[in-house]
């Protein structure tokens, strides 16, 4: 594979290219381009300084700072989390928890409905009657979790 040889440009475009799938994918794979990014930018800068390694370590080195980009990461964004000035921007139910409302169907065998400002939310809790006023402890996927307030 004489003929063949790859050089720091190859690399550093193919981190370019990358990171515009990272962009594109945003939110959807979890970084999953970023880290291979990250690894051809090295492998760029390891051919810039060493134009005659082959193309077979290249490919190597890649996979190896690929993956230990991924674990680095990982471990830095698990104690380290991303943080929001909206935390319940898809939480909908979350942002509930807390508020009271009346009940505007009766809650029978634990189940019944309440209205929360421009729309009605099912709800698990105490049988109650209509206009009991409860207050929301709890958030599922598609119920509300109640208790009457005493």
């Amino acid at each position: 594979m004489d003929f063949f040889q790859l050089s720091y440009w190859h690399w550093w475009m193919l981190a370019i290219a990358l990171l515009i799938l990272e962009f594109l994918a945003i939110g959807t794979v979890g970084s999953f381009f970023l880290w291979p990014a990250i690894a051809a930018v090295a492998i760029g800068f390891l051919t810039l300084l060493f134009p005659m390694l082959t193309v077979e370590y290249q490919i190597l080195i890649l996979a190896l700072v690929s993956v230990v980009s991924v674990v680095i990461g990982r471990a830095y964004l698990g104690k380290h989390p991303l943080s929001s000035d909206e935390p319940y921007l898809n939480l909908r139910g979350a942002e509930l928890v807390g508020r009271t409302f009346p009940v505007s169907e009766a809650i029978v065998n634990g189940m019944g409905r309440i209205r929360v400002d421009d729309g009605s939310w099912r709800v698990e809790g105490p049988d109650c009657p209509v206009g009991t006023p409860v207050k929301v402890v709890g958030a599922g996927s598609v119920r509300l979790k109640v208790k009457p307030v005493v």
